[in-house]
């Protein structure tokens, strides 16, 4: 059996790394689109939103992750996504963020300032994003990968 070609992936946010290792491809939900890294990518430096951040592991396991904005930088044969947060996809709460969806709206009803209704609208923007991939996970749809 040939050898499968790999890439190093490192995700960390404020709070430390969430995962360390081989990757035969990653997917990220960039800002203006979705995008596939694989060995050898071309070398990128892009901004990524809140969505799913999935690791094809060289056993061809995928792991998904949930990423809520950051950076994400590409070598040929090193991936490293700097999150504002991150989550193993298993370990979102959807009652938490059910409720950060409701505050959020309800913050934006009010008359607020332009800075308070940005972080709402940033707080909406991510809670919604995980409450979608919550859905996903649970019905169980995968993407062609």
């Amino acid at each position: 059996m040939a050898d499968i070609p790999t890439l190093h992936v490192d995700i960390v946010s404020a709070e430390g790394e969430i995962f360390s290792g081989p990757a035969q491809v990653v997917y990220a939900p960039g800002t203006q689109g979705e995008l596939g890294i694989h060995p050898r990518h071309a070398a990128l430096l892009t901004l990524l939103k809140a969505g799913e951040l999935r690791v094809v592991t060289p056993d061809g396991a995928e792991q998904s992750f949930f990423v809520g904005g950051g950076a994400l930088e590409v070598q040929p044969q090193r991936v490293t996504v700097l999150a504002d947060t991150a989550l193993r996809a298993a370990d979102l709460d959807e009652a938490a963020a059910v409720a950060a969806k409701q505050r959020a709206e309800e913050a934006l009803k009010g008359q607020i300032d332009k800075l308070t209704e940005a972080e709402a609208l940033a707080d909406l923007t991510r809670a919604v994003a995980q409450i979608k991939l919550l859905q996903k996970l649970r019905s169980g749809v995968r993407r062609p990968g």
